[in-house]
């Protein structure tokens, strides 16, 4: 399997959440872009994200979201300068 542009719309949308606290969540307005709208809506499907606009993490959104950080961070290190 391999990244496709949906799935990469919904490991950037994880990356925008702060995982320094639980107290603050995002939204995806209506006027965001289409891709932005739709993973948000994937990500809430698959109990991700308490709303289909965004709203807080889930437990498993947590996580998902911390090793996307983490990979993130990994592959910017690894980038020649």
């Amino acid at each position: 399997m391999r990244y496709h542009p949906a799935l990469m719309d919904e490991l950037n949308l994880l990356l925008h959440f702060n995982l320094d606290t639980t107290q603050q969540g995002i939204k995806v307005h209506h006027d965001a872009s289409p891709g932005l709208i739709e993973a948000a809506a994937r990500l809430h499907e698959k109990g991700l994200i308490t709303q289909p606009d965004g709203g807080y993490l889930t437990e498993l959104g947590r996580e998902t979201a911390e090793h996307a950080q983490i990979m993130l961070g990994l592959l910017k290190e690894s980038t020649p300068a």
